[in-house]
């Protein structure tokens, strides 16, 4: 599946007339009302990339995607964004974080996983045989890939929207004030997470 997800979701013929996709999956819930349309919002600003949820991945899952990027990256040095994530990735060590944004939502200009630089990329990363050997997610290959090959105005936090997935909750804060969320921004630690407020800074 992650293998799928990270390089073959964008590929398929039901997507060949889409320009944008939002990952939606079972058991999930949205917690607030929309007044606008996330994919219009996106294309009117230049956004290729919307994410809800930033957490660190659990490294034992994936110990080395980093030391594949970094190699991609000393291969391929011109296929970075001028003003790139890059540091959103690291540690006050210069080491890799494991902050990631979670594909379980994600909103993406599918012209961002057509691109030649994303495609070279995934196709480094199949070779090394870490999508079959560890356990080389969707989410930190996605978010390394973003973070690497977008600029940083090109993506979006979507702190908006209210969302559950089992085990992850996110909520606007003061929704409840607002009136238009029906989440406890209370019970919401997502937004207080390191790699959400890295991202912020």
């Amino acid at each position: 599946m992650c293998r799928f997800q990270s390089g073959y979701l964008h590929r398929h013929p039901l997507l060949a007339d889409l320009d944008f996709y939002w990952r939606i999956e079972p058991d999930v819930e949205y917690y607030c009302d929309m007044n606008y349309d996330p994919f219009v919002f996106m294309q009117q600003n230049g956004l290729k990339y919307g994410w809800n949820v930033a957490i660190p991945e659990f490294m034992a899952t994936i110990p080395t995607l980093w030391n594949t990027t970094v190699q991609f990256v000393a291969e391929h040095p011109k296929l970075l964004a001028s003003d790139s994530l890059w540091p959103w990735l690291l540690d006050e060590h210069g080491n890799y974080n494991g902050c990631h944004f979670w594909s379980n939502f994600e909103i993406v200009d599918l012209s961002f996983y057509r691109s030649a630089a994303y495609q070279t990329f995934f196709d480094y990363l199949d070779r090394a045989g870490g999508f079959f050997y560890e356990r080389w997610g969707d989410a930190p290959v996605h978010s390394i890939a973003a973070a690497l090959f977008l600029n940083a105005s090109q993506v979006h936090y979507f702190d908006d929207i209210g969302y559950f997935h089992p085990s992850v909750l996110t909520c606007p804060q003061d929704a409840r004030t607002k009136g238009t969320c029906v989440c406890d921004s209370n019970k919401s630690f997502v937004q207080d997470g390191i790699c959400t407020v890295r991202f912020l800074e």
